[in-house]
């Protein structure tokens, strides 16, 4: 395998890489508007003469899924090329600085997928009966709802599959899980000057969250649950105490924590709320709840990984992917997904996010090698 390794990873062109990394910064492609983005990846791909199959989503949305070797593949190499929406629509760009690209997108997880379709590149100069039975699958709308992998997992379910989320090349083989609240509280709408007369659902709202804050639940010092109240939102129809107001709380929980129990400890503190708040007119939605995962480290990926990574100079340190993903469906689905890519999680969504080439040039490299392997 040495050899094989060998001579894929020497015809991994950097440049080429850079070039594809930064064309896909600079093409701007938001959940749900990723059709611009997905047409230039399947001309890259065609013009390498690599056979690329639309997966339709929903109308002008799709995922591109390719396939090599024989048989059906039991690895998947799977991106997202959709981004959150951009901080400053004349600011996404890409902007290349001493090998460091910043830009909307180039951590999460645009930088994954280019080091993806590098290595596919690479993988394709092999002569086909020596090319590993490996599959390619860009995905739309991770961002949101994770519409395109549920698409692509009604039809097919791998053995294994890399996420090329950002993990500053660290491999996740453990995944927290996710859960969405929405919080709405309703009150009585008067005249701004004449506030006794109302009741202000924003002032409900704050002591309902006061109260979540003040639980045992939410302890920031915990390791097993971290929450962000994400928006909030009230009513603005002129100069009026607000009848309205909603809230949304994102919860990422540990892999050995169970949503449904965080949400019945949930339900707990609300219905305490009710109770003891005055006139508090409360409903509570559970939009979205995925559980995490913990994958045995004595796996094959982890054997190549102890293989490579001496290699490129990489540390093989194991530490739980804090975010929601892709992952959380494929592992529901009965896939075991690896998380791995260049990049890092704490500048992802923001206006500093940014990547470096040589994390990509790596990811591609690891990527040919969990292949090959």
């Amino acid at each position: 395998m040495t050899n094989l390794l060998d001579q894929v990873w020497s015809a991994i062109d950097p440049q080429r890489l850079r070039q594809t990394l930064m064309e896909m910064v600079d093409i701007y492609s938001p959940s749900g508007k990723e059709e611009d983005i997905q047409l230039y990846l399947e001309e890259r791909l065609a013009a390498a003469g690599i056979p690329v199959r639309r997966q339709e989503v929903e109308d002008e949305r799709f995922n591109l899924v390719a396939t090599m070797g024989q048989g059906e593949p039991s690895l998947y190499l799977v991106g997202h090329v959709d981004t959150v929406a951009a901080w400053d629509i004349d600011e996404y760009a890409a902007v290349e600085e001493w090998g460091i690209v910043r830009g909307l997108g180039s951590a999460d997880m645009k930088g994954g997928c280019a080091a993806m379709v590098e290595a596919w590149l690479a993988l394709a100069t092999l002569p086909e009966e020596q090319r590993p039975a490996l599959g390619l699958l860009l995905v739309v709308g991770e961002e949101e709802n994770g519409d395109g992998s549920a698409r692509f997992l009604q039809d097919q379910q791998p053995e294994w599959v890399v996420i090329g989320e950002p993990t500053s090349m660290l491999p996740a083989f453990n995944h927290f899980g996710y859960m969405e609240v929405v919080l709405i509280t309703q009150g009585r709408r008067t005249h701004s000057s004449l506030p006794e007369l109302g009741h202000n659902a924003i002032e409900s709202m704050l002591r309902v969250l006061l109260q979540v804050e003040a639980s045992a639940l939410f302890e920031r010092e915990s390791p097993n649950l971290v929450h962000s109240i994400r928006e909030m939102s009230s009513a603005r129809a002129g100069f009026v105490v607000p009848d309205r107001c909603e809230a949304l709380i994102d919860l990422h929980l540990s892999p050995d924590v169970h949503p449904t129990e965080v949400r019945f400890e949930l339900e707990q503190i609300f219905d305490d709320a009710r109770r003891t708040i005055k006139d508090l007119d409360l409903e509570v939605r559970f939009d979205f709840e995925a559980g995490g995962y913990q994958l045995k480290l004595d796996n094959p990926l982890m054997k190549i990984l102890e293989a490579v990574c001496p290699r490129l100079n990489l540390p093989l340190e194991f530490v739980p992917f804090r975010s929601h993903s892709d992952g959380n469906l494929f592992y529901q689905a009965g896939s075991k997904p690896m998380i791995l890519g260049p990049g890092s999680l704490e500048v992802a969504h923001t206006a500093a996010e940014q990547t470096s080439l040589a994390e990509v040039e790596a990811a591609a490299r690891i990527y040919v090698a969990l292949a090959l392997g």
